[in-house]
């Protein structure tokens, strides 16, 4: 059951909507910190290969979006269609 407030917002009433929204909102935190963990790995993981090989980290990042999203004849095309544009205004 549920209550209606002024603001239009539905106020859960009974314990089985406030538990289920609790452990919602928890496993929705517990994702968001893995997230900001895999970000973490991912920015230290491209720093080390940039000390070890000496390729700018700007180039790694990029290369490393490519490579996951295995979108490189996409990318490439794309870039060939911004080149073609800027030659006709330049």
């Amino acid at each position: 059951m549920t209550t209606p407030t002024t603001n239009s917002i539905i106020i859960p009433s009974s314990d089985a909507d406030k538990q289920r929204m609790k452990g919602a909102m928890d496993e929705i935190s517990n994702a968001y910190t893995r997230i900001e963990a895999e970000r973490d790995f991912i920015k230290e993981a491209v720093i080390a290969l940039e000390d070890d090989v000496g390729i700018p980290k700007k180039y790694l990042s990029k290369m490393a979006r490519i490579y996951h999203k295995n979108n490189v004849n996409e990318v490439v095309a794309e870039i060939e269609d911004i080149e073609a544009l800027l030659e006709t205004i330049g």
